[in-house]
């Protein structure tokens, strides 16, 4: 028979079922975020979202609560140790926050695909393009996943002077036939050679397009302030000026921006799409253009595919 001091030193029963809940509540939401990502489209993108916010939060909280027993306590339970063990599994998508990776998606599952031409007819420098993080810092957001960063040398002055790039005003032709979902002109070309961080408008002035083949989207965007010369409705053909390179939005110098998406852009809001692979035809060159650059102190080196439109 135990003794009255054993029995009082026992925990109530309401407390050994307390210090499960912080284990459960975790399972629980690593288990749901997984089947979300199992799920595919935008409840996949919610998933990916959540999964580097709430495994985190609910990791950091339970470390301090544990801490906070241990040092109170003295010991530890092994339901207190198995949930020490799952809040730092819990912790690993914060390293998304310091080395990103690519938002996961199959290049050969995501379809439709769509194939246009360049939209310029100048040569074009790949600043960012491709499928890996390597080439492409784009592909970390679920409806850039394929995007295109475009620019004309030269290029990577770092001038705070808008002409100084080759891009600035060259003229900006329609990719592929469609209908203009929205064209929004009117943001001011910011100053280049750093991020503007503009977080209001980060696509300034823009093109997005519907393409009938498919149903699905082009995203065109930090175009010259006052250059935009379609509008909203209107119908475009493959090759039609819709504005010039600018540099307005979120953006660092002039280039044309460019990605192709399944849900209509002005209903969800940018990074909450599901990306569609996107490639180029009638140019010289691969389908996907790669890009990338090495920076070495205040000097790049852009190490991109040059692309340029040859006609069909």
């Amino acid at each position: 028979m135990e003794s009255p001091q054993n029995e009082q030193n026992k925990p109530s029963r309401m407390w050994m079922i307390l210090r499960w809940i912080p284990l459960g509540m975790m399972l629980a939401s690593l288990l749901t975020i997984a089947g979300m990502m199992l799920a595919g489209g935008m409840v996949k993108i919610s998933g990916w979202y959540l999964l580097q916010l709430i495994p985190p939060v609910l990791g950091v909280l339970t470390l301090i609560v544990i801490v906070i027993y241990a040092i109170v306590k003295k010991r530890m339970s092994r339901a207190w140790v198995g949930t020490l063990v799952v809040s730092i599994l819990s912790l690993l998508p914060l390293a998304t926050w310091f080395a990103p990776i690519p938002f996961p998606a199959s290049i050969e599952k995501m379809t439709p695909s769509a194939t246009i031409r360049v939209p310029a007819d100048e040569p074009m420098l790949v600043a960012w393009g491709g499928d890996s993080i390597e080439t492409n810092y784009h592909v970390v957001t679920p409806d850039q996943r394929w995007a295109y960063d475009l620019l004309m040398e030269p290029a990577f002055s770092g001038s705070p002077n808008l002409e100084d790039y080759g891009c600035f005003g060259v003229p900006v032709l329609a990719p592929i036939d469609g209908t203009v979902v929205s064209a929004h002109d009117g943001e001011p070309d910011e100053t280049p050679g750093v991020v503007s961080n503009n977080i209001v408008a980060p696509t300034g002035n823009h093109v997005m397009i519907r393409i009938e083949e498919t149903g699905t989207y082009l995203v065109i965007a930090h175009l010259k302030n006052g250059s935009v010369i379609v509008e909203t409705g209107d119908v475009v053909k493959e090759g039609q000026q819709i504005g010039e390179c600018g540099n307005s939005g979120n953006t660092s110098e002039p280039h044309i921006h460019i990605h192709h998406q399944r849900q209509d852009p002005m209903v969800y809001p940018l990074n909450f799409a599901e990306g569609l692979p996107l490639y180029f035809r009638d140019h010289d060159g691969d389908p996907m253009p790669v890009g990338g650059f090495i920076i070495e102190g205040e000097s790049v080196t852009p190490l991109g595919d040059v692309i340029q439109h040859i006609g069909q």
